[in-house]
């Protein structure tokens, strides 16, 4: 994913305005992305923003999502014509696969990856550390060139966001379906937004450990109007978003730049319950090599998508 040498343009450089029928190469690929979103998206801390980014898929979902959101406002509002022609222009071949492997991960990662996080916090926050400050390239360089007014703004972005993760969560045993509803429009931006989790932001409302729970014991009707609050707040924010990256498009990413770095707190090693930061303590050298390890899986998955795309593999999408 070459992203230093792209060119700002009003189309997300990742996704044609149309697509056409994934290849057999690329399906498992995308496949995995979403796989590798959706178990982000579990883990409080992590963005899901932040693996679409770094997976190369990010500006290709937000661009169809924009189009779905514009479809569905055509047919309340008309003219219902033109409906057809915005789905059309959703990169279909990349979105659905990405949505498969999203939909399995979360649906593991809820009974898997949450308890395997619980019990090892220090080390996975090391790991996750080491990803997110690793991906920091990502953005940096699609920014282009730095300026210093671009540099304040992502310092200001990641002092909101180091603010923000050091709120303490909260807490809320049995829910109402309509606080469900808006923390759920609230925490979908998350996956959108890179630096942001909303699996975090949950955590702050006190409805992560209850929403695990739904999501594992089949609550269809908690899981239902999660996915509508969801689907309303991610129609609000998905257009603003989408013409921010096409008219704003440095300053968008220095904005994103700087709240994955202030999001860093979260995923600090050493912590207390309330989300105090401690000094390191203990195995220190294990936890600075766990920390490493997951920068290094940045650097093999920007090696991988490279070659991809020099291959041929992802050259549509």
């Amino acid at each position: 994913m070459d992203t230093a040498r792209r060119e700002p343009s009003a189309s997300p450089p990742d996704s044609p305005p149309t697509g056409g029928r994934p290849s057999a190469r690329r399906l498992p690929v995308d496949v995995v992305r979403g796989a590798l979103i959706g178990s982000a998206e579990v883990v409080p801390g992590v963005s899901g923003g932040t693996v679409a980014l770094l997976t190369g898929v990010y500006e290709t979902l937000i661009s169809s999502a924009s189009h779905v959101v514009t479809a569905a406002r055509l047919l309340v509002t008309g003219p219902r014509s033109q409906a057809r022609a915005e789905l059309a222009k959703a990169r279909w071949s990349v979105v659905l696969p990405v949505l498969a492997g999203m939909a399995v991960a979360v649906v593991v990662g809820a009974s898997v990856l949450e308890p395997l996080v619980t019990e090892h916090e220090v080390g996975s926050r090391a790991v996750f550390f080491g990803l997110v400050l690793a991906s920091l390239v990502v953005p940096a360089r699609m920014v282009g060139r730095w300026t210093p007014g671009l540099g304040v703004v992502a310092l200001l972005m990641a002092v909101a966001a180091f603010a923000l993760t050091g709120l303490p969560a909260g807490s809320s045993a049995d829910p109402s379906l309509l606080v469900v509803a808006a923390a759920a429009a609230v925490a979908i931006c998350a996956l959108v937004l890179p630096g942001v989790s909303g699996s975090f932001l949950l955590l702050t409302f006190g409805l992560y450990e209850t929403t695990l729970a739904a999501v594992s014991e089949r609550d269809l009707a908690y899981v239902g109007a999660f996915a509508l609050g969801a689907t309303v707040g991610l129609a609000s924010f998905v257009r603003l978003l989408q013409h921010l990256l096409s008219t704003h498009r440095a300053v968008t990413l220095a904005v994103m730049t700087g709240l994955m770095a202030g999001s860093l707190r979260a995923l600090w090693p050493w912590q207390e319950e309330d989300r105090t930061l401690l000094a390191p303590t203990g195995d220190v050298l294990g936890v600075v090599g766990l920390a490493v390890a997951g920068a290094a899986l940045v650097a093999v998955l920007l090696v991988v998508e490279r070659r991809l795309e020099r291959s041929g593999v992802l050259a549509d999408g």
